[in-house]
């Protein structure tokens, strides 16, 4: 009997300790509930029980809250003090380690985290270059048979590595349209690619370097690469949208071949095909845009302009606008369409100076 009193003296000690040593949460309607204290954005707040998993509350519910293991609180002036945490006269108090107890008013709590989602956060702030990386790729193609035997196929990569104070971006694109029709042909091959690097030195500045290039069937363009960089600001930087303009210098250098046969004036008529090498330095005048439309869909937009420089090129310019939109259908796969408009001033002959190409298709994310 003796032995049956003490076990249950034991367990009742054990679960009491147990309950002092979980993080305790209290409620306006009186709920108590006890776990571990995992995030908090100054809304919600989530707790980590033993058998109902992870519990979101309401942030204005909560009446009182004392933890045992320290918590980092983030307040709406961006300072983050770090510290058990406890509740009095309605302020949060959290005992740090240095500068004794500091009072925060919970609507100026913007958030909360345990040392484990610290580590996580400090860590996605400042990734390896293996990892941190996000983006997606698009798929599009279409078929035609009877009057046309026609195929396309647009193929689109994207990836970005953001940090806390830089961002690498690459990207690659190919439109490839073909006629089987009597003599099987190309009619349009467009393949461009590039990668840039954007280092921040302010708020809202920041520094770039890159390199682009391209191939266009369409414009007799065998390759042209762009070599560049120059500075950029963040006219708005929110988490819905972003608008950058972007300013400075590039050094072109594209290889036209392989065009129309051209019949010189001469007597008699000789021929030949149209060739040319362009070296040049230009300006580099952009802006771009993303902007989330509603929860599923985002728009991106933009927009850029390359003057010659150079005086035997100056009047001619080249002119780039990208406008398209990804729909979400579920966390990994969207619909996306994409809007091109390719202007060169002095195109080679026999080709037209613009050529604009459309395409949609389904958009794959992917997060690493």
């Amino acid at each position: 009997m003796l032995r049956k009193v003490l076990l249950i003296v034991l367990m009742a000690f054990l679960g009491l300790a147990a309950t002092a040593l979980a993080d305790q949460i209290t409620l306006k309607n009186g709920d108590h509930l006890s776990g571990t204290i995992v995030k908090s954005d100054g809304k919600t707040l989530v707790l980590h029980t033993e058998y109902a998993g992870d519990v979101t509350v309401q942030f204005a519910a909560i009446t009182q809250i004392t933890t045992e293991k320290e918590l980092h609180v983030t307040t709406a002036d961006k300072k983050t003090v770090v510290g058990p945490v406890t509740t009095s006269d309605g302020k949060i108090d959290v005992a740090t380690k240095s500068g004794g107890t500091v009072e925060v008013p919970p609507g100026n709590v913007v958030l909360i985290r345990n040392d484990a989602e610290q580590a996580a956060y400090d860590k996605s702030l400042h990734p390896g270059l293996l990892r941190g990386w996000n983006g997606g790729a698009d798929v599009g193609f279409s078929l035609a048979r009877g009057n046309s035997q026609t195929s396309n196929l647009a193929l689109a990569i994207n990836a970005v590595h953001p940090t806390l104070d830089d961002k690498i971006t690459i990207y690659l694109t190919s439109i490839e349209t073909n006629n089987q029709l009597a003599t099987p042909s190309t009619v349009a091959n467009l393949v461009t690619a590039g990668i840039r690097y954007d280092r921040n030195f302010g708020p809202r500045t920041f520094a770039f370097v890159g390199a682009d290039f391209m191939s266009n069937a369409l414009q007799n363009l065998d390759l042209r690469g762009l070599y560049g960089g120059g500075i950029g600001f963040h006219a708005i930087k929110s988490d819905r949208t972003v608008l950058d303009f972007l300013a400075g210098l590039n050094y072109t250098h594209e290889t036209y071949s392989n065009g129309t046969v051209v019949t010189p004036v001469t007597i008699p008529p000789t021929y030949t095909s149209y060739g040319m090498t362009q070296r040049f330095a230009a300006l580099t005048l952009g802006e771009e845009l993303m902007h989330k439309a509603g929860k599923t869909t985002v728009i991106t937009e933009k927009l850029y302009l390359y003057p010659d420089l150079s005086s035997g090129y100056a009047g001619q310019y080249r002119g780039e606008f990208d406008f398209g939109t990804v729909t979400k259908i579920s966390k990994w796969l969207g619909w996306q369409n994409q809007f091109n408009d390719i202007y060169v001033s002095n195109p080679p002959i026999g080709t037209k100076d613009n050529d604009v190409i459309f395409t949609t298709g389904l958009n794959f994310s992917f997060t690493h």
